[in-house]
Protein backbone atom coordinates (compact mmCIF):
# COMPACT_ATOMS: atom_id res chain seq x y z
CA UNK A 1 0.00 0.00 0.00
CA UNK A 2 2.05 2.91 -1.33
CA UNK A 3 -0.60 5.50 -2.13
CA UNK A 4 -1.06 8.20 0.49
CA UNK A 5 -4.59 8.86 -0.81
CA UNK A 6 -5.53 5.20 -0.28
CA UNK A 7 -4.04 5.20 3.20
CA UNK A 8 -5.92 8.34 4.17
CA UNK A 9 -9.16 7.02 2.64
CA UNK A 10 -8.92 3.77 4.59
CA UNK A 11 -8.05 5.68 7.74
CA UNK A 12 -11.15 7.88 7.41
CA UNK A 13 -13.23 4.80 6.59
CA UNK A 14 -11.91 2.92 9.60
CA UNK A 15 -12.55 5.83 11.94
CA UNK A 16 -16.06 6.38 10.51
CA UNK A 17 -16.88 2.68 10.68
CA UNK A 18 -15.70 2.31 14.27
CA UNK A 19 -17.64 5.42 15.28
CA UNK A 20 -20.81 4.27 13.53
CA UNK A 21 -20.62 0.76 15.08
CA UNK A 22 -20.02 2.13 18.56
CA UNK A 23 -22.91 4.57 18.25
CA UNK A 24 -25.19 1.85 16.89
CA UNK A 25 -24.27 -0.57 19.70
CA UNK A 26 -24.65 1.94 22.51
CA UNK A 27 -27.84 3.45 21.10
CA UNK A 28 -29.30 -0.02 20.51
CA UNK A 29 -28.56 -1.22 24.03
CA UNK A 30 -29.87 1.95 25.58
CA UNK A 31 -33.00 1.90 23.42
CA UNK A 32 -33.66 -1.76 24.31
CA UNK A 33 -33.31 -1.06 28.02
CA UNK A 34 -35.48 2.02 28.01
CA UNK A 35 -38.09 0.31 25.84
CA UNK A 36 -38.28 -2.67 28.19
CA UNK A 37 -38.72 -0.32 31.10
CA UNK A 38 -41.44 1.53 29.23
CA UNK A 39 -43.32 -1.70 28.46
CA UNK A 40 -43.01 -2.90 32.02
CA UNK A 41 -44.27 0.37 33.44
CA UNK A 42 -47.12 0.49 30.93
CA UNK A 43 -48.51 -2.97 31.52
CA UNK A 44 -47.54 -3.53 35.14
CA UNK A 45 -50.85 -2.60 36.75
CA UNK A 46 -52.85 -4.35 34.02
CA UNK A 47 -50.94 -7.59 34.55
CA UNK A 48 -51.25 -7.38 38.31
CA UNK A 49 -55.00 -6.79 38.07
CA UNK A 50 -55.40 -9.64 35.59
CA UNK A 51 -53.50 -12.00 37.89
CA UNK A 52 -55.58 -10.89 40.88
CA UNK A 53 -58.78 -11.57 38.94
CA UNK A 54 -57.46 -14.93 37.80
CA UNK A 55 -56.54 -15.94 41.33
CA UNK A 56 -59.96 -14.84 42.64
CA UNK A 57 -61.84 -16.75 39.94
CA UNK A 58 -59.81 -19.94 40.29
CA UNK A 59 -59.02 -19.71 44.01
CA UNK A 60 -55.40 -20.38 43.10
CA UNK A 61 -52.89 -20.48 40.28
CA UNK A 62 -54.20 -23.64 38.57
CA UNK A 63 -53.64 -23.62 34.79
CA UNK A 64 -52.11 -20.15 35.01
CA UNK A 65 -49.91 -20.88 31.98
CA UNK A 66 -53.03 -20.84 29.81
CA UNK A 67 -53.40 -17.05 29.89
CA UNK A 68 -49.67 -16.34 29.51
CA UNK A 69 -50.36 -12.68 30.28
CA UNK A 70 -51.41 -11.88 26.74
CA UNK A 71 -53.18 -8.88 25.33
CA UNK A 72 -56.56 -9.27 23.64
CA UNK A 73 -54.71 -9.42 20.33
CA UNK A 74 -52.69 -12.37 21.56
CA UNK A 75 -49.37 -10.54 22.06
CA UNK A 76 -47.16 -11.00 25.12
CA UNK A 77 -47.20 -7.83 27.12
CA UNK A 78 -43.80 -8.09 28.79
CA UNK A 79 -41.15 -10.58 29.93
CA UNK A 80 -42.39 -11.37 33.44
CA UNK A 81 -42.21 -14.38 35.73
CA UNK A 82 -44.99 -15.37 38.14
CA UNK A 83 -43.74 -16.80 41.43
CA UNK A 84 -46.02 -18.35 44.07
CA UNK A 85 -45.67 -17.97 47.82
CA UNK A 86 -43.26 -20.90 47.89
CA UNK A 87 -40.94 -18.93 45.62
CA UNK A 88 -41.51 -21.39 42.78
CA UNK A 89 -41.71 -20.07 39.23
CA UNK A 90 -45.18 -20.70 37.73
CA UNK A 91 -44.73 -18.61 34.56
CA UNK A 92 -41.19 -18.52 33.29
CA UNK A 93 -39.06 -16.27 31.11
CA UNK A 94 -35.75 -16.62 29.35
CA UNK A 95 -33.98 -16.19 32.69
CA UNK A 96 -36.44 -17.74 35.13
CA UNK A 97 -37.62 -21.24 34.28
CA UNK A 98 -40.91 -22.90 35.33
CA UNK A 99 -40.45 -24.97 38.51
CA UNK A 100 -37.34 -23.14 39.55
CA UNK A 101 -37.18 -22.04 43.20
CA UNK A 102 -35.87 -18.52 43.59
CA UNK A 103 -33.95 -17.05 46.49
CA UNK A 104 -34.97 -14.09 48.59
CA UNK A 105 -32.25 -12.05 46.94
CA UNK A 106 -33.73 -12.73 43.50
CA UNK A 107 -37.19 -11.71 44.73
CA UNK A 108 -36.16 -8.46 46.40
CA UNK A 109 -37.36 -6.43 43.40
CA UNK A 110 -40.49 -8.49 42.77
CA UNK A 111 -43.94 -6.89 42.74
CA UNK A 112 -46.28 -8.57 45.30
CA UNK A 113 -49.74 -9.71 44.17
CA UNK A 114 -52.32 -9.25 46.92
CA UNK A 115 -55.83 -10.71 47.12
CA UNK A 116 -58.01 -9.55 50.04
CA UNK A 117 -54.94 -8.11 51.72
CA UNK A 118 -52.99 -11.33 51.52
CA UNK A 119 -49.89 -11.81 49.31
CA UNK A 120 -50.59 -14.76 46.99
CA UNK A 121 -47.62 -14.43 44.66
CA UNK A 122 -44.99 -12.16 43.16
CA UNK A 123 -44.51 -10.74 39.71
CA UNK A 124 -40.85 -10.61 38.69
CA UNK A 125 -39.77 -8.60 35.62
CA UNK A 126 -36.94 -10.07 33.56
CA UNK A 127 -34.67 -7.22 32.50
CA UNK A 128 -32.36 -9.53 30.51
CA UNK A 129 -34.93 -10.55 27.93
CA UNK A 130 -34.72 -9.04 24.47
CA UNK A 131 -37.06 -8.61 21.57
CA UNK A 132 -35.79 -11.73 19.80
CA UNK A 133 -37.02 -13.95 22.66
CA UNK A 134 -40.56 -12.64 22.45
CA UNK A 135 -43.38 -13.49 20.09
CA UNK A 136 -44.35 -10.69 17.67
CA UNK A 137 -46.13 -7.66 19.12
CA UNK A 138 -46.67 -4.03 18.13
CA UNK A 139 -44.07 -3.03 20.68
CA UNK A 140 -41.57 -5.56 19.37
CA UNK A 141 -42.25 -4.41 15.82
CA UNK A 142 -41.60 -0.83 16.87
CA UNK A 143 -38.35 -1.79 18.58
CA UNK A 144 -37.32 -3.75 15.49
CA UNK A 145 -37.90 -0.73 13.27
CA UNK A 146 -35.84 1.42 15.63
CA UNK A 147 -32.98 -1.08 15.52
CA UNK A 148 -33.28 -1.24 11.74
CA UNK A 149 -33.06 2.54 11.55
CA UNK A 150 -29.94 2.45 13.73
CA UNK A 151 -28.33 -0.12 11.44
CA UNK A 152 -29.20 1.84 8.31
CA UNK A 153 -27.94 5.03 9.95
CA UNK A 154 -24.63 3.32 10.80
CA UNK A 155 -24.30 2.07 7.23
CA UNK A 156 -25.12 5.52 5.87
CA UNK A 157 -22.55 7.10 8.18
CA UNK A 158 -19.97 4.60 6.97
CA UNK A 159 -20.69 5.38 3.32
CA UNK A 160 -20.51 9.13 4.00
CA UNK A 161 -17.24 8.61 5.90
CA UNK A 162 -15.87 6.69 2.93
CA UNK A 163 -16.92 9.41 0.48
CA UNK A 164 -15.61 12.27 2.61
CA UNK A 165 -12.44 10.32 3.34
CA UNK A 166 -11.85 9.85 -0.38
CA UNK A 167 -12.42 13.54 -1.11
CA UNK A 168 -10.27 14.73 1.80
CA UNK A 169 -7.55 12.24 0.92
CA UNK A 170 -7.45 13.58 -2.64
CA UNK A 171 -7.41 17.16 -1.37
CA UNK A 172 -4.46 16.37 0.91
CA UNK A 173 -2.50 14.10 -1.41
CA UNK A 174 -2.89 16.20 -4.56
CA UNK A 175 -0.58 19.06 -3.49
CA UNK A 176 1.86 16.51 -2.07
CA UNK A 177 1.95 14.70 -5.42
CA UNK A 178 2.50 18.03 -7.16
CA UNK A 179 5.33 18.85 -4.78
CA UNK A 180 6.87 15.42 -5.36
CA UNK A 181 6.82 15.91 -9.12
CA UNK A 182 8.17 19.43 -8.71
CA UNK A 183 11.08 18.32 -6.51
CA UNK A 184 11.94 15.66 -9.10
CA UNK A 185 11.95 18.27 -11.85
CA UNK A 186 14.12 20.58 -9.77
CA UNK A 187 16.54 17.71 -9.02
CA UNK A 188 16.75 17.12 -12.78
CA UNK A 189 17.81 20.72 -13.36
CA UNK A 190 14.48 22.48 -13.95
CA UNK A 191 15.28 25.23 -11.46
CA UNK A 192 12.57 27.81 -10.91
CA UNK A 193 9.72 25.32 -11.46
CA UNK A 194 6.58 26.42 -9.59
CA UNK A 195 3.62 24.55 -8.12
CA UNK A 196 0.11 25.99 -7.76
CA UNK A 197 -0.77 27.31 -4.30
CA UNK A 198 -4.36 26.17 -3.79
CA UNK A 199 -4.91 26.82 -0.08
CA UNK A 200 -3.66 29.01 2.75
CA UNK A 201 -3.20 26.17 5.24
CA UNK A 202 0.03 24.30 6.05
CA UNK A 203 0.07 22.61 2.63
CA UNK A 204 -0.40 25.97 0.93
CA UNK A 205 2.43 27.44 2.99
CA UNK A 206 4.60 24.46 2.05
CA UNK A 207 3.86 25.02 -1.63
CA UNK A 208 4.62 28.74 -1.30
CA UNK A 209 7.89 27.96 0.49
CA UNK A 210 8.82 25.52 -2.27
CA UNK A 211 8.11 28.14 -4.94
CA UNK A 212 10.26 30.64 -3.08
CA UNK A 213 13.05 28.08 -2.71
CA UNK A 214 12.83 27.13 -6.38
CA UNK A 215 13.00 30.78 -7.41
CA UNK A 216 16.01 31.36 -5.16
CA UNK A 217 17.72 28.29 -6.62
CA UNK A 218 17.13 29.55 -10.15
CA UNK A 219 18.43 32.99 -9.22
CA UNK A 220 21.46 31.54 -7.43
CA UNK A 221 22.18 29.25 -10.36
CA UNK A 222 21.99 32.18 -12.75
CA UNK A 223 24.30 34.25 -10.54
CA UNK A 224 26.68 31.32 -10.21
CA UNK A 225 26.89 30.98 -13.98
CA UNK A 226 27.42 34.70 -14.23
CA UNK A 227 30.07 34.43 -11.50
CA UNK A 228 31.87 31.69 -13.38
CA UNK A 229 31.86 33.77 -16.55
CA UNK A 230 32.97 36.86 -14.63
CA UNK A 231 35.79 35.06 -12.83
CA UNK A 232 36.95 33.56 -16.11
CA UNK A 233 36.88 36.99 -17.71
CA UNK A 234 38.64 38.67 -14.80
CA UNK A 235 41.35 36.01 -14.83
CA UNK A 236 41.67 35.88 -18.58
CA UNK A 237 42.39 39.57 -19.10
CA UNK A 238 45.40 39.98 -16.78
CA UNK A 239 46.65 36.48 -17.56
CA UNK A 240 46.53 37.26 -21.29
CA UNK A 241 48.54 40.42 -20.72
CA UNK A 242 51.11 38.65 -18.55
CA UNK A 243 51.38 35.68 -20.92
CA UNK A 244 51.70 37.99 -23.89
CA UNK A 245 54.54 39.96 -22.32
CA UNK A 246 56.35 36.88 -21.03
CA UNK A 247 56.07 35.13 -24.40
CA UNK A 248 57.37 38.19 -26.21
CA UNK A 249 60.21 38.56 -23.72
CA UNK A 250 61.09 34.87 -24.02
CA UNK A 251 61.12 35.02 -27.85
CA UNK A 252 63.25 38.14 -27.82
CA UNK A 253 60.55 40.17 -29.56
CA UNK A 254 60.58 42.61 -26.65
CA UNK A 255 63.37 43.76 -24.44
CA UNK A 256 62.84 44.26 -20.76
CA UNK A 257 61.86 47.79 -19.86
CA UNK A 258 60.50 49.31 -16.65
CA UNK A 259 57.20 50.12 -18.36
CA UNK A 260 56.71 46.47 -19.37
CA UNK A 261 57.54 45.25 -15.90
CA UNK A 262 55.18 47.81 -14.36
CA UNK A 263 52.35 46.63 -16.63
CA UNK A 264 52.98 43.01 -15.74
CA UNK A 265 53.13 43.89 -12.05
CA UNK A 266 49.84 45.78 -12.28
CA UNK A 267 48.09 42.83 -13.91
CA UNK A 268 49.50 40.47 -11.28
CA UNK A 269 48.15 42.77 -8.56
CA UNK A 270 44.71 42.58 -10.16
CA UNK A 271 44.89 38.79 -10.03
CA UNK A 272 46.04 38.87 -6.43
CA UNK A 273 43.22 41.25 -5.49
CA UNK A 274 40.60 38.99 -7.06
CA UNK A 275 42.02 35.92 -5.33
CA UNK A 276 42.07 37.74 -1.99
CA UNK A 277 38.43 38.77 -2.44
CA UNK A 278 37.35 35.23 -3.24
CA UNK A 279 39.30 33.90 -0.25
CA UNK A 280 37.69 36.47 2.06
CA UNK A 281 34.21 35.42 0.92
CA UNK A 282 34.98 31.72 1.29
CA UNK A 283 36.30 32.24 4.83
CA UNK A 284 33.24 34.28 5.77
CA UNK A 285 30.93 31.58 4.40
CA UNK A 286 32.76 28.90 6.38
CA UNK A 287 32.70 31.00 9.57
CA UNK A 288 36.50 30.91 9.70
CA UNK A 289 37.17 34.59 9.09
CA UNK A 290 39.66 35.86 11.68
CA UNK A 291 38.52 39.04 13.39
CA UNK A 292 40.57 41.09 15.85
CA UNK A 293 37.79 43.15 17.37
CA UNK A 294 38.47 46.15 19.56
CA UNK A 295 36.45 49.21 20.63
CA UNK A 296 36.84 52.00 18.07
CA UNK A 297 35.26 55.45 17.78
CA UNK A 298 33.09 55.70 14.63
CA UNK A 299 34.54 59.11 13.75
CA UNK A 300 38.04 57.64 13.52
CA UNK A 301 36.82 54.95 11.10
CA UNK A 302 35.14 57.53 8.86
CA UNK A 303 38.10 59.94 8.90
CA UNK A 304 40.49 57.13 7.96
CA UNK A 305 38.31 56.07 5.03
CA UNK A 306 37.90 59.66 3.79
CA UNK A 307 41.66 60.21 3.92
CA UNK A 308 42.33 56.99 2.00
CA UNK A 309 40.13 58.11 -0.92
CA UNK A 310 40.87 61.83 -0.81
CA UNK A 311 43.36 61.75 -3.69
CA UNK A 312 41.06 59.84 -6.05
CA UNK A 313 38.15 62.12 -5.15
CA UNK A 314 40.26 65.25 -5.73
CA UNK A 315 41.21 64.04 -9.22
CA UNK A 316 37.54 64.14 -10.18
CA UNK A 317 36.68 67.23 -8.13
CA UNK A 318 34.44 65.16 -5.81
CA UNK A 319 34.08 66.38 -2.26
CA UNK A 320 34.14 63.87 0.61
CA UNK A 321 32.36 65.11 3.75
CA UNK A 322 32.48 63.48 7.19
CA UNK A 323 29.54 64.21 9.49
CA UNK A 324 29.78 62.55 12.89
CA UNK A 325 29.99 63.67 16.50
CA UNK A 326 33.15 62.89 18.45
CA UNK A 327 31.24 61.57 21.46
CA UNK A 328 29.43 58.73 19.70
CA UNK A 329 29.47 55.30 21.40
CA UNK A 330 32.37 53.07 20.42
CA UNK A 331 31.86 50.02 18.23
CA UNK A 332 33.54 46.62 18.68
CA UNK A 333 34.98 45.94 15.21
CA UNK A 334 38.11 44.73 13.46
CA UNK A 335 39.94 47.91 12.42
CA UNK A 336 41.12 46.54 9.07
CA UNK A 337 37.84 44.82 8.21
CA UNK A 338 35.66 47.86 8.94
CA UNK A 339 38.10 49.94 6.87
CA UNK A 340 37.64 47.42 4.05
CA UNK A 341 33.85 47.70 4.33
CA UNK A 342 33.79 51.48 4.32
CA UNK A 343 36.46 51.55 1.60
CA UNK A 344 34.35 49.35 -0.68
CA UNK A 345 31.30 51.53 -0.08
CA UNK A 346 33.17 54.77 -0.75
CA UNK A 347 34.86 53.32 -3.85
CA UNK A 348 31.44 52.29 -5.12
CA UNK A 349 30.07 55.78 -4.40
CA UNK A 350 32.98 57.48 -6.20
CA UNK A 351 32.45 55.23 -9.19
CA UNK A 352 28.90 56.46 -9.74
CA UNK A 353 29.21 60.05 -8.53
CA UNK A 354 29.65 62.52 -11.41
CA UNK A 355 32.56 64.92 -11.43
CA UNK A 356 31.92 67.85 -9.12
CA UNK A 357 29.57 65.81 -6.91
CA UNK A 358 29.97 64.80 -3.29
CA UNK A 359 30.15 61.72 -1.07
CA UNK A 360 29.06 61.98 2.55
CA UNK A 361 30.17 59.71 5.40
CA UNK A 362 28.00 60.07 8.50
CA UNK A 363 27.42 58.32 11.81
CA UNK A 364 24.81 58.60 14.55
CA UNK A 365 23.62 56.71 17.61
CA UNK A 366 20.22 55.00 17.41
CA UNK A 367 19.24 53.20 20.59
CA UNK A 368 21.96 50.67 21.41
CA UNK A 369 23.35 50.78 17.87
CA UNK A 370 25.65 53.00 15.87
CA UNK A 371 24.47 53.73 12.32
CA UNK A 372 27.05 54.70 9.69
CA UNK A 373 26.00 55.83 6.23
CA UNK A 374 27.75 56.41 2.92
CA UNK A 375 25.67 58.52 0.51
CA UNK A 376 26.46 60.06 -2.84
CA UNK A 377 24.97 62.43 -5.39
CA UNK A 378 24.98 59.90 -8.21
CA UNK A 379 21.99 58.56 -10.15
CA UNK A 380 21.00 56.11 -7.42
CA UNK A 381 20.10 52.44 -7.76
CA UNK A 382 17.30 51.16 -9.97
CA UNK A 383 14.62 49.70 -7.65
CA UNK A 384 14.64 46.42 -9.59
CA UNK A 385 18.32 45.97 -8.70
CA UNK A 386 18.04 46.77 -4.98
CA UNK A 387 17.16 43.19 -3.83
CA UNK A 388 20.26 41.82 -5.59
CA UNK A 389 22.78 44.58 -5.00
CA UNK A 390 24.73 42.52 -2.43
CA UNK A 391 24.77 39.36 -4.53
CA UNK A 392 28.19 38.15 -5.60
CA UNK A 393 29.30 39.21 -9.06
CA UNK A 394 25.99 41.00 -9.52
CA UNK A 395 26.27 44.06 -11.70
CA UNK A 396 23.51 46.62 -11.93
CA UNK A 397 25.67 48.22 -14.63
CA UNK A 398 27.03 45.69 -17.14
CA UNK A 399 29.62 48.22 -18.31
CA UNK A 400 31.54 47.62 -15.10
CA UNK A 401 32.78 44.35 -16.59
CA UNK A 402 34.94 46.29 -18.98
CA UNK A 403 36.38 48.36 -16.11
CA UNK A 404 37.81 45.37 -14.28
CA UNK A 405 35.08 45.31 -11.65
CA UNK A 406 34.08 41.80 -10.62
CA UNK A 407 31.10 42.75 -8.46
CA UNK A 408 32.56 41.34 -5.21
CA UNK A 409 32.96 44.60 -3.29
CA UNK A 410 29.42 44.85 -1.89
CA UNK A 411 29.20 41.10 -1.29
CA UNK A 412 32.41 41.30 0.77
CA UNK A 413 31.07 44.32 2.66
CA UNK A 414 27.92 42.44 3.64
CA UNK A 415 29.86 39.35 4.74
CA UNK A 416 32.25 41.41 6.87
CA UNK A 417 29.49 43.45 8.48
CA UNK A 418 27.40 40.38 9.31
CA UNK A 419 30.48 38.60 10.68
CA UNK A 420 30.82 41.46 13.19
CA UNK A 421 27.20 41.28 14.31
CA UNK A 422 25.85 44.09 12.17
CA UNK A 423 23.58 44.64 9.20
CA UNK A 424 23.92 46.51 5.92
CA UNK A 425 21.32 47.71 3.45
CA UNK A 426 21.10 49.82 0.32
CA UNK A 427 18.49 52.49 -0.43
CA UNK A 428 17.99 55.55 -2.57
CA UNK A 429 18.17 58.96 -0.98
CA UNK A 430 15.22 61.32 -0.86
CA UNK A 431 17.07 63.83 -3.04
CA UNK A 432 18.65 61.18 -5.28
CA UNK A 433 21.81 59.17 -5.03
CA UNK A 434 22.49 55.88 -3.29
CA UNK A 435 22.61 55.48 0.48
CA UNK A 436 24.39 52.51 2.11
CA UNK A 437 23.61 52.03 5.80
CA UNK A 438 25.76 49.96 8.16
CA UNK A 439 24.30 49.26 11.60
CA UNK A 440 26.59 47.91 14.33
CA UNK A 441 25.93 47.31 18.04
CA UNK A 442 27.46 49.89 20.36
CA UNK A 443 30.35 48.76 22.55
CA UNK A 444 30.08 48.80 26.38
CA UNK A 445 33.28 50.87 26.24
CA UNK A 446 32.31 54.53 25.90
CA UNK A 447 35.60 56.42 25.71
CA UNK A 448 39.40 56.19 25.85
CA UNK A 449 39.38 56.25 29.66
CA UNK A 450 37.48 52.96 29.67
CA UNK A 451 40.11 51.47 27.36
CA UNK A 452 42.96 52.31 29.74
CA UNK A 453 41.26 50.93 32.85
Amino acid sequence: MRSLALKLTLAFLFVGLIGAVLVAVFVGIRTQREFDQFINDRYRQDMVQELVDYYGQHSGWQDISAIALRTPGGYVRAPVALVDTNQTVLLGTRRYHVGEVLSNAELRHALPIEVDGQVVGNLLFDGTSDAQSRPPSPEADFLGRVNQAIVFGALGATVIALLLGFLLARAISRPIRELTVATQRVSQGDLGHQVPVRTTDELGQLAASFNEMSTDLATSNQLRRQMTADVAHELRTPLSVILGYTEALADGKLHGKPAIYDAMYGEARLLSHLVDDLRTLSLADAGELTLNSAPLPPLECLDRTAAAHATLAAQRNIRIDVQAASDLPYIDVDRERIAQVLGNLVANALRYTPDGGSVTLSASAVGNDVVMQVSDTGPGIDPEHLPFIFKRFYRADESRQANGESGLGLAIARSLVEAQGGTIRADNGVNGGAVFTVTLPASPVNDEDDLTE
